[in-house]
C-alpha cells in the first residue's frame, strides 16, 4: 500500500475575554473554549471530546451501511492527575453505547461493531492514535499569519 504524504492541520485561537478564547479551523468551524469555571469546554474536555469524536465519526458511517442506529451515545473520561509538579490525564477510556433496531439489519449491524471499533482503535481513528504514540509537542513563540478567509 502506498503511504499518503502528510497533510498539515491547522486551527488558530484568538483571546475573546479573560481565560476564553475562540477557536478556527480553515473551513470557518468556530468553538469557544474557557478554563473550566465556565460552561465553554476547557481544552481538557476537549481532548476528551476529540478521542470520543474520532471513534464516532470513524463508526457510525461503518455501522450505517447496515443499520441507522437507533442511539448513538458516546462517553470519554480520565483521571487528572498530579506528578513532580505537573498534570496529566491518565486512565483514559472511551465507552461508545450504540442501540440497533431489531431484525436483520440491525443485527448485521452489532455484529460488525466489536471489528470495527478494534480497526478504529488499531488503525483509523488519529486523535487516539497521536495520544497512545505519545508524540511529542513543541510549544513555541513567534508571528502567525491570519487564516484565508473560507471560500
Amino acid at each position: 500500500m502506498t503511504e499518503k504524504p502528510p497533510e498539515p492541520r491547522v486551527v488558530d485561537m484568538e483571546k475573546i475575554g479573560p481565560s476564553r478564547f475562540r477557536a478556527t479551523n480553515v473551513r470557518g468551524g468556530v468553538l469557544p473554549i474557557g478554563n473550566g469555571e465556565d460552561p465553554d469546554f476547557s481544552p481538557v474536555e476537549l481532548l476528551l471530546a476529540a478521542l470520543a469524536a474520532c471513534g464516532a465519526v470513524t463508526l457510525d458511517p461503518i455501522t450505517s451501511r447496515r443499520a441507522t442506529a437507533e442511539s448513538f451515545r458516546a462517553r470519554a473520561e480520565g483521571m487528572k492527575v498530579h506528578e513532580d509538579g505537573a498534570t496529566r490525564i491518565a486512565d483514559i477510556v472511551v465507552t461508545f453505547d450504540l442501540v440497533f433496531p431489531e431484525g436483520e439489519a440491525g443485527d448485521a449491524a452489532r455484529a460488525v461493531l466489536p471489528s470495527a471499533l478494534q480497526r478504529t482503535h488499531d488503525r483509523i481513528c488519529t486523535v487516539s492514535r497521536t495520544v497512545e504514540a505519545g508524540e511529542p509537542v513543541i510549544m513555541q513563540l513567534g508571528e502567525i499569519p491570519t487564516l484565508p478567509p473560507v471560500e
